[in-house]
């Protein structure tokens, strides 16, 4: 073996077991996986996926609980999709899966407007259908690709475009109360992740559809991260560190802080004499005597 090849292999099993420890502290952390659950791994050929399955089944093998996988891809019928591709690899891996086939390809490009973006309206149709998909097979977990570059890009698209301070969760249950959704890569960076599928040498299926699009406002988002990066080192570290480190009492939610009650001597009713018993407040504040700071 040469000098070469041996720094190379070097450098992959430590990329491998730092991805391994990001992923078993998440799922240890948020206890994405139990003993006993049935764990539907979302597969959609993209780089994510292929290592989020990979390095759970390398966690299963010497993993103190029990669990099985399953990995469920949907064929959403984009022109050119090459169906063989992950059937062939999951074969050859040893790995159960299920290939669901709905033309959701069809159904977006007929509602979506030529030029606009169409992640929306494909997510929501491609998690009814695995939704449901896990219900009909009794699976007890949903487990998802994103990492934690997508969290901190989904914050802050929430934070521009939407107006909440809100990320995706390392898990969550689904607004029915059926579903539990995991994302065992949450801990992980992208740049670990796009290394790993190289070496490994994963049949990446490229996204034709939504991938492409180059008005994506995630994509701004990606680059404006990366720039922080590269200025300052260790920023976008920060930032993932933020969300696991919130002071509710410092924001501004009254549904996640009792502001009014917080030192208040008449039970923390509202004061009525701010806003004259009116629904404007702001015109009510403006009555109030102006103080002079100067």
């Amino acid at each position: 073996m040469t000098v070469a090849i041996r720094k190379q292999q070097i450098n992959f099993n430590k990329l491998q077991k730092r991805l391994r420890r990001n992923v078993g502290r998440a799922i240890q952390d948020f206890n994405l996986i139990e003993e006993g659950d049935r764990v539907m791994v979302c597969l959609s050929g993209g780089k994510d996926s292929f290592v989020l399955l990979d390095i759970l089944r390398n966690l299963q093998a010497r993993a103190p609980v029990r669990f099985e996988l399953t990995a469920v891809n949907l064929d959403q019928k984009q022109p050119g999709f090459p169906e063989h591709v992950l059937p062939d690899y999951l074969r050859d891996i040893g790995v159960p899966f299920h290939i669901i086939e709905q033309d959701t390809y069809r159904i977006v490009k007929r509602v979506i407007p030529e030029g606009k973006t169409t992640c929306g309206l494909c997510s929501r149709l491609r998690r009814g259908i695995l939704y449901t998909f896990a219900a009909e097979q009794g699976m007890t977990k949903i487990a998802l690709g994103h990492h934690r570059d997508d969290i901190l890009e989904t914050l802050f698209l929430n934070l521009f475009h939407g107006g909440k301070l809100k990320a995706m969760p390392p898990k969550l249950l689904s607004d029915d109360g059926r579903h539990v959704v995991i994302r065992p890569l949450a801990y992980c960076k992208e740049s670990d992740i796009a290394a790993y599928a190289a070496t490994r040498q994963f049949p990446i299926i490229p996204c034709n559809l939504c991938g492409s699009q180059p008005n994506l406002q995630r994509q701004a988002i990606k680059m404006m991260l990366r720039q922080w990066e590269r200025q300052f080192p260790g920023r976008v570290e920060n930032i993932f560190a933020a969300l696991q480190n919130v002071a509710p009492s410092h924001l501004a939610d009254i549904r996640l802080f009792d502001f009014a009650g917080l030192g208040a001597r008449n039970g923390g009713r509202a004061l009525d004499w701010l806003t004259g018993g009116r629904e404007d407040e702001e015109d009510a504040m403006e009555e109030l005597p102006r103080v002079s700071l100067g």
